[in-house]
Order: C-alpha cells, then structure tokens, then sequence
C-alpha cells in the first residue's frame, strides 16, 4: 500500500469541489487515512515549493496557495500515487482530458485545482510538511475484500 499527498487548492473550495474531488478518490477505492482544511502559511507554502523558487511563476503560487483555504488529504492504495495523478489529469485545465479532476472541472492554467504528490519520495516529505505524527490513520475496511483481489494474499 502506498500513502499520496492531495491538495484540493483554494479555486477547488472557494468552488465548492471538495466533495465531488474527494468522492471520486473514494469511490475509484481510496482509502482516505488523513483529512484536514487548512490555511496554508507562506512558511509553509515556501517548504512544500521549494524546487520552484526563482522561477517565474513562484511568487504568483505562493500567493494564491496561501489566499484561501485548502482541503489537504492523505489517500492510501495500490499504486496511489499513479491513481491520483491519472484521476487528477494534465496539469492545465484547457489540456486536461474530460473524465479526469481538471478535465471536467478546470480549464485555467493557472489554477488546476488539485496537487499531488509525484513518486513516493515525494509523498513522504510532503505528508509530513502537512500531517504531524499520529494524524494519518491505519484501519481495516470491511471493502478492500471488493476492491482489490486479495486471494492470493496480496491486494492486487
């Protein structure tokens, strides 16, 4: 199993999307182990895009990741991290393919509503800039028996 970092930003809850986007993870078989809306401090926003500094755009993201609050989530699957990404699409809501997060609900490329961690690596260090110790849940559900095909001992 595998835990990815989801960030619905501030256009997806201003918007009134963080149901419908955390809907769509849950009902794709992603167990969600960590929750919380949240405003993102510049400290904060500074640690987690750290790689875009100097850039261009940087100052502009920082700004609208810290303008309004954001619903942060812990989401734990086989291959999760891949899951998420193909469900969030290409990162401009204009590019994205219908059927995916942007897709059926963004078309600006500025904001694409939704950040998720990219490799494992990543999901590490960015679960743990936004959860502390103990706030990530382990727990049985009665239907992972359902999602994956536990017969041979591992989920697959």
């Amino acid at each position: 199993m595998e835990t990815t970092l989801i960030i619905l930003k501030p256009d997806a809850v201003q918007r009134g999307l963080m149901g419908r986007v955390l809907s769509r993870f849950e009902e794709k078989g992603l167990q969600v182990v960590g929750a919380k809306l949240m405003l993102i401090r510049p400290e904060l926003a500074a640690k987690h895009y750290a790689d875009h500094q100097g850039k261009p755009f940087y100052d502009g993201l920082v700004k609208f990741m810290t303008s309004s609050p954001v619903m942060v989530l812990a989401l734990r699957g086989v291959g999760a991290i891949a899951v998420a990404r193909k469900m969030m699409g290409a990162t401009f809501g204009s590019k994205a393919e219908a059927g995916t997060i942007r897709g059926d609900f963004g078309v600006s490329n500025s904001f694409n509503l939704i950040h998720g961690s990219d490799s494992p690596e990543a999901a590490e260090k960015e679960l743990g800039l936004f959860f502390s110790d103990g706030e990530l849940l382990s727990y049985d559900r009665v239907i992972d028996s359902w999602v994956y095909d536990l017969s041979g001992g591992d989920p697959e």
